[in-house]
């Protein structure tokens, strides 16, 4: 198997809405943000898949050695090897790379957030900085982009938190800010009763319409001379957008049972999408000849 078939095959197994994304993409620009993908799937696995938090501290170590192997030209795990080849196009950053593993050590080390202020360092290092990365891969000219790319990351980060609320208590991790639970009179074991109730309800709608904001931060920031070129960030905005809508559309009941997408929707979001975005890029292309 080669280094591009293991990140290939990383990316479907994951059933992401990411992957998604990416078949509208170049075969250059594909290979590289799959290999990127399967780079976030194999830290973060590292924290979800090992139960021994000093193994899975060892494990990450490992991972910032061989970035920075891979910045030397001497990588040699499949997806730091697919990596490499994506480096000899796209101005991907060493830094960028390691934060996000180091987003990850934050799991190991914190289960509790006390406010919104400190969920925002974890949210940047494991979403944010990931936002940057693919924008440079997708392209773009105006500097404003880059602040669209790490405000999507962020509100993309908000809704994976709001989705797996009670999987992730269920694992003594509370991502939802204490001093909102307090607010809203949530206990953390009210996050894995075998029903939402109504305090619960009024929290989740309250970090849904935080999410929201971000995406629409993210919009305002994005310059319409790059609209297309980030096509593919906002194929995944729409479909994490649409899972907000069936959210809300549930009654905010994330803590009953898991609220998802079938694969099916995804890719009828993801054409949806592209052929929107192609088809306004060819009429401001009329309008400029």
């Amino acid at each position: 198997m080669t280094p591009d078939q293991y990140c290939q095959e990383k990316a479907a197994k994951s059933g992401s809405s990411f992957y998604y994304s990416f078949l509208f993409l170049t075969a250059e620009k594909r290979q590289a943000i799959t290999a990127l993908y399967a780079f976030c799937r194999e830290v973060d696995d590292v924290v979800d898949e090992c139960n021994d938090p000093a193994i899975a501290k060892s494990q990450l170590q490992w991972w910032h050695n061989e970035t920075e192997q891979l910045f030397k030209g001497k990588p040699t795990h499949p997806v730091t090897r697919a990596l490499n080849t994506a480096l000899k196009t796209f101005n991907l950053k060493q830094e960028h790379l390691q934060e996000i593993i180091t987003g990850m050590e934050m799991d190991l080390e914190t289960s509790h957030y006390h406010s919104f202020e400190d969920l925002m360092l974890y949210c940047h290092r494991a979403a944010g900085v990931v936002g940057l990365l693919a924008v440079e891969i997708f392209g773009y000219e105006q500097a404003d982009t880059l602040k669209f790319a790490e405000n999507l990351g962020i509100a993309f980060q908000l809704t994976n938190i709001i989705r797996d609320i009670r999987e992730d208590a269920q694992r003594n991790r509370i991502y939802l800010p204490a001093n909102e639970l307090e607010q809203f009179q949530v206990q953390p074991q009210d996050l894995i009763a075998n029903r939402t109730l109504d305090q619960v309800r009024n929290l989740i709608q309250y970090q849904v319409e935080r999410a929201q904001d971000y995406y629409q931060r993210a919009f305002s920031f994005l310059p319409a001379t790059d609209r297309y070129q980030q096509r593919s960030s906002l194929i995944m905005a729409n479909i994490y957008q649409a899972l907000l809508k069936e959210i809300i559309h549930d009654n905010y009941r994330v803590i009953d049972h898991r609220i998802k997408l079938t694969p099916l929707r995804k890719l009828w979001i993801a054409w949806r999408t592209a052929r929107q975005e192609k088809k306004r890029h060819r009429r401001e292309l009329r309008q400029s000849a």
